[in-house]
C-alpha cells in the first residue's frame, strides 16, 4: 500500500497536543507495522472495519484502501479535528466520537460479521475483549495490537491457563501472528506488543444457555489462583470443600489441581454438573 507517511507528532504538535497517559495514547506510526496488521486481518473489499482508538488516524487510512468501510471509535474529543483532517481523502470513513464500551454494535450499525482491527490502549484489553465478545452482532475476527505478555497469556494452553485466556477461547481461537517492537510507537512504550488474532466460531464452545455458569465457575476457580481447586471453588461458590470435592470427583478431576491446569473441555463438564 503506497501511503505518504503519517507525521504524527508534527500533528499533534500543531494541534497543540500531547500523548494523553491518562488514556494509554501511545500512536503506532512505523508504516511496516501497519501494513503488517492489514494483512493480518485480510480485509476484503466488501468488509466493514470497526477501528477503536483510530488516534491520528494512521491505521485508519490503511484500513480505508482495504474496505468497504471503516467505523472509527475516538474516546478523545481533542483528537476528532485531527482524524478528519487526515481522513478527509477516505470518504468511506465515519468518525465516531464515544466510548466503545458504551456502544453496541447494534447502535454502530456494524453488520453480522464485521471485522475489528485496532491498536488498543492497554488497560482496557479485557474490557474490549468482553464487550466485543458478549454483545451482538459479534465479529467475523479481531485483530488487536496489545501487551506482548497479554497476548501470550490469551493464547496459553492448560498449565498457563487464565482467565481472560478462557474468555476468549471459548468463543474463538487465538494466535499471535506478528510482533511489534516498541520504537514502532509514539512515544515509546516501556513493553514491546503484540498483533493477536482471534477467529471467532459461528457459536460458543460453551452452549449458551451454561454461559453463565461456565463464567460463574471458572471466576470462582481463578478468584485463588494460589489455593486448590477444591478450595477455590469452595470459596468463591460459597459451598462446603466436600460439596467442592464432590463436584470435582463427578467431573473426573483432581480436586487437588489448580485452576490454570484445566483446560476449557474440563470446565465445560464441570458447567454441565
Amino acid at each position: 500500500m503506497n501511503l505518504p507517511a503519517l507525521h504524527v507528532t508534527a500533528l499533534l504538535r500543531q494541534h497543540g497536543l500531547r500523548p494523553d497517559k491518562a488514556l494509554g495514547q501511545n500512536f503506532l506510526h512505523d508504516p511496516t507495522a501497519l501494513e503488517k496488521i492489514v494483512q493480518a486481518a485480510e480485509i476484503s473489499s466488501e468488509d466493514t472495519v470497526l477501528e477503536i482508538g483510530p488516534g491520528a488516524g494512521s491505521l485508519t487510512r490503511y484500513l480505508a484502501l482495504a474496505a468497504r468501510q471503516v467505523i472509527a471509535v475516538e474516546l478523545d474529543t481533542d483528537l476528532v479535528p485531527i482524524l478528519r483532517e487526515v481522513l478527509a481523502a477516505h470518504p468511506n470513513t465515519y468518525i465516531v466520537q464515544g466510548d466503545i464500551l458504551h456502544l453496541s454494535p447494534a447502535e454502530l450499525a456494524l453488520p453480522e460479521g464485521y471485522l475489528v482491527v485496532a491498536n488498543i490502549p492497554y488497560y482496557i484489553t479485557s474490557a474490549i475483549f468482553r464487550h466485543l465478545l458478549e454483545t451482538q452482532p459479534r465479529p467475523r475476527r479481531i485483530v488487536l495490537t496489545i501487551q506482548k505478555e497479554v497476548a501470550e497469556r490469551i493464547c496459553a494452553a492448560p498449565g498457563a491457563m487464565s482467565l481472560l485466556a478462557l474468555s476468549v477461547q471459548v468463543y474463538g481461537k487465538p494466535s499471535i501472528v506478528a510482533r511489534i517492537p516498541a520504537g514502532a510507537f509514539y512515544p515509546v512504550p516501556k513493553v514491546d506488543s503484540a498483533v493477536i488474532r482471534v477467529e471467532l466460531y459461528p457459536e460458543p464452545l460453551i452452549p449458551p444457555a451454561r454461559l453463565e455458569r461456565f463464567f460463574q465457575l471458572a471466576r470462582a476457580g481463578f478468584s485463588q489462583k494460589r489455593k486448590t481447586l477444591r478450595n477455590s471453588l469452595s470459596a468463591g461458590l460459597r459451598i462446603s470443600p466436600s460439596e467442592a470435592a464432590e463436584l470435582l470427583r463427578r467431573a473426573g478431576l483432581d480436586g487437588m489441581r489448580r485452576a490454570e491446569t484445566l483446560s476449557l473441555e474440563e470446565w465445560r463438564i464441570l458447567a454441565e454438573l
